[in-house]
């Protein structure tokens, strides 16, 4: 998996582009539209196709917007598109279609398969999901079922015959920092500017924010000290951080601002496109839109600016 997506080269930014979807050209949704359609009917399903979701005769919905994004990342290009919606529509019917695994599995598969998942405010029902735990605005901690070709998030409701919610998260903890590194590269430039990146299938891999102490022992031997460290994570298979030792901390903030906002840009499970700092789990937001919406703008507070103002001092 790529730190920095590169697209496929397919119909140019000056032809129309699709109202739902603008990664897409009118063709090119089109053309994934109609290639939804078929998988459906490969499966005996018929659905109806609306611009974000389609629907079969029973009413149940299916949302586009990830399986959309899959493909506009695919540097393959739309050749493998059909192989690549296949392969979803089956998984989510085989996945619909079987019993629940919270009926066939038994309560200790089920907490050795229970992990911790954070989800923009865009992944989030809050009338079925009251008990998750607000991390920063629009950023939220649940707990999900890790199952072979999907992730169940945990309602309420399914919550209740499992135990007590801090109970289950303290296993779901467990899980998480027991998960592999899948890969991890150090980005620098001769300015000072640096961090790291951990990239990973597993869908929990921006989730090890919430073990981010533990992490960067593992990665770098050291530990985060009371300055904290800048963290981004643009989507559920990425996470970048920086600890915060010096003055470097500044060029560092700039270019994972920029980092998260592109990785969160049209990507399958985005989170955020925000940096935030770090300290002993409580996150805030360092970054932000700007009024226009165009570009982006580093947005700190009397805390950090104290952080920063002595950092220069200590280098001056």
């Amino acid at each position: 998996m790529g730190l920095f997506r590169r697209g496929p080269k397919r119909d140019g930014d000056d032809v129309p582009r699709d109202a739902e979807f603008a990664f897409f050209s009118e063709r090119e949704s089109a053309l994934f539209r109609g290639q939804v359609r078929e998988a459906f009917a490969e499966q005996g399903l018929e659905v109806t196709v609306y611009a974000d979701v389609v629907a079969d005769s029973s009413g149940r919905q299916f949302g586009l917007g990830n399986l959309a994004a899959v493909c506009h990342n695919d540097d393959r290009g739309p050749r493998v598109w059909p192989d690549v919606i296949r392969q979803h529509v089956g998984m989510v019917l085989r996945t619909m279609d079987a019993p629940s695994a919270l009926d066939t599995l038994s309560p200790e598969q089920i907490r050795a398969q229970l992990y911790p998942r954070v989800i923009g405010v865009d992944g989030l029902d809050t009338t079925t999901f009251g008990y998750a735990r607000t991390l920063a605005p629009g950023l939220y901690e649940i707990l999900a079922l890790d199952l072979p070709e999907s992730v169940m998030m945990l309602s309420d409701e399914a919550l209740e015959p499992l135990g007590d919610v801090p109970g289950l998260r303290e296993r779901a903890m467990d899980n998480l920092r027991a998960l592999p590194v899948e890969g991890h590269e150090t980005i620098m430039d001769t300015g000072g500017m640096t961090f790291e990146v951990v990239v990973g299938n597993s869908f929990y891999t921006a989730s090890r924010v919430l073990a981010l102490d533990a992490l960067v022992r593992q990665l770098t031997g050291q530990h985060i000290t009371e300055n904290g460290a800048l963290v981004a994570l643009p989507f559920r298979h990425q996470l970048a951080f920086h600890v915060i030792r010096d003055a470097g901390v500044i060029p560092s903030l700039n270019a994972m601002a920029a980092f998260a906002a592109s990785g969160y840009e049209d990507t399958p499970g985005a989170i955020t496109p925000y940096v935030y700092w770090w300290r002993a789990g409580t996150l805030t937001q360092l970054s932000d839109r700007d009024a226009d919406g165009e570009g982006l703008r580093i947005v700190v507070g009397e805390d950090f600016q104290e952080l920063l103002e002595r950092l220069v001092e200590d280098e001056s």
